[in-house]
């Protein structure tokens, strides 16, 4: 009896002093089990610094942390598959918390001095439920915006906007299609298959999926109409893949292989791929400022840790996203991964970055340029089901079976569905 009682003592007493955080409440631990589940998907360049950070963590408090990685596509009907059988993770890191929003743990029942208010307001009416409740981190920041090849760019003599005055739409595509005859390459200017990716331009071009409380559609047909128009002939003339596109349906597809296989001097992709291309890319390129229309600015996007109330180890589960969350944790992490923090105190203090420098500032300055309603749009429930909707009429629009202000009523539609669904 003295040896289990001892025993309780010592998990509680570890469970309350793990290193960065502070019990804020809550029942005490549930299980004797020191092992916590961490579903996990990885962008690449985050994988490693993420198992540093839990080799760290392990070592300071003894739990035992379980990487669960599975594959992004995967992602969201496996955990659904999980919290059907009863048997859901920990801890898990999505895009999206909304399809398991009525499953999610209260963070602040143990952690609400370490976590509530330390991140970013646009983020808040997303990651709060309707009595406070806080129902995830926002462990990551990412921006969209180009990427170029400036080997291609020199040799066609063709010069690389500057940070401060960044290309108009056309200008873009004006000097892509320059470097692409020069260098005799497939492309001008490569998209992800996207409606994240895509929003970018709808923004570009002023106009977003939701209004800026995220609580109505706020698209407009005349400008939503005007971006599609473009991206539809730009696809339609050669300047970018349109195969992409039309062979990926609705599902995401990068288009990271035709840059570094060097078939486009241009992609518009995001931040994350810093990492990757400085390892994977045999030719000098740079991140470049997204291109103006009626807006600057890219688009926001980024990572949810969250917990869940069928959770074994809540107190652990809590203590853990606190540290991973810490403002030594998301410096490290942002450092060693390329990525773009969430904490209020790490954004206004910046971060200097070891890799990409330069290019990771070219990112933080576009975040500054980006439309506040963006961000209530990118976190918005239904911004995920709106995304897929434009996809689709995207698809259709490149497969000439609907017209660009026809893929407008759609997407319309589909984001009043999205909203509707997830009141």
């Amino acid at each position: 009896m003295r040896r289990i009682l001892a025993f309780c003592i010592a998990t509680v007493t570890l469970a309350a002093c793990a290193p960065g955080t502070t019990s804020g409440g809550g029942s005490a631990e549930q299980v004797e089990d020191k092992t916590l589940t961490y579903l996990y998907f990885t962008d690449g360049p985050d994988e490693q610094a993420t198992r540093s950070l839990i080799a760290d963590y392990e070592k300071k408090t003894g739990v035992k942390v379980d990487l669960q990685i599975v594959p992004f596509d995967n992602l969201e009907q496996r955990l659904q598959a999980r919290l059907s059988g009863g048997n859901a993770p920990d801890v898990a890191r999505l895009t999206d918390i909304s399809p398991f929003r009525s499953d999610l743990l209260d963070l602040n029942k143990y952690q609400k001095a370490a976590l509530d208010g330390q991140f970013i307001d646009g983020a808040n009416a997303y990651i709060k439920g309707p009595a406070g409740e806080l129902l995830g981190v926002p462990s990551d920041l990412t921006m969209n915006g180009p990427l170029v090849n400036v080997d291609q760019f020199k040799k066609a003599g063709v010069s690389l906007p500057d940070v401060s005055k960044p290309w108009k739409w056309d200008e873009m595509v004006t000097a892509a299609q320059k470097v692409q005859k020069a260098n005799k390459t497939q492309y001008a200017i490569a998209m992800d298959v996207s409606g994240h990716r895509f929003s970018t331009m709808l923004s570009q071009f002023g106009t977003t999926f939701f209004s800026a409380d995220g609580t109505s559609v706020g698209l407009d047909p005349q400008k939503a109409t005007a971006a599609v128009k473009k991206f539809a002939d730009l696809n339609a003339s050669g300047v970018m893949p349109a195969d992409l596109w039309l062979q990926a349906g609705t599902k995401y597809k990068a288009a990271n292989e035709i840059f570094l296989a060097q078939q486009t001097p241009v992609y518009l992709t995001g931040n994350w791929q810093v990492s990757a291309f400085a390892k994977d890319a045999t030719f000098t390129w740079a991140a470049a400022p997204n291109p103006c229309q009626e807006e600057c600015g890219g688009f926001p996007g980024g990572k949810f840790m969250v917990s869940f109330k069928q959770s074994k180890r809540q107190q652990a589960a809590a203590d853990f996203i606190a540290y991973m969350n810490s403002k030594e944790s998301q410096e490290r992490l942002a450092k060693e991964a390329n990525f773009l923090p969430t904490r209020k105190d790490l954004i206004a203090s910046g971060v200097d970055y070891p890799q990409r420098d330069a290019d990771m500032k070219v990112f933080l300055a576009d975040v500054s340029r980006t439309p506040q309603q963006d961000f209530a749009t990118a976190y918005s429930p239904a911004f995920a089901a709106t995304a897929k909707a434009a996809v689709e009429a995207l698809g259709k629009v490149l497969a000439k079976s609907q017209s660009p202000e026809q893929a407008v009523e759609a997407i319309r539609a589909g984001a009043e569905k999205a909203l509707k669904d997830t009141k």
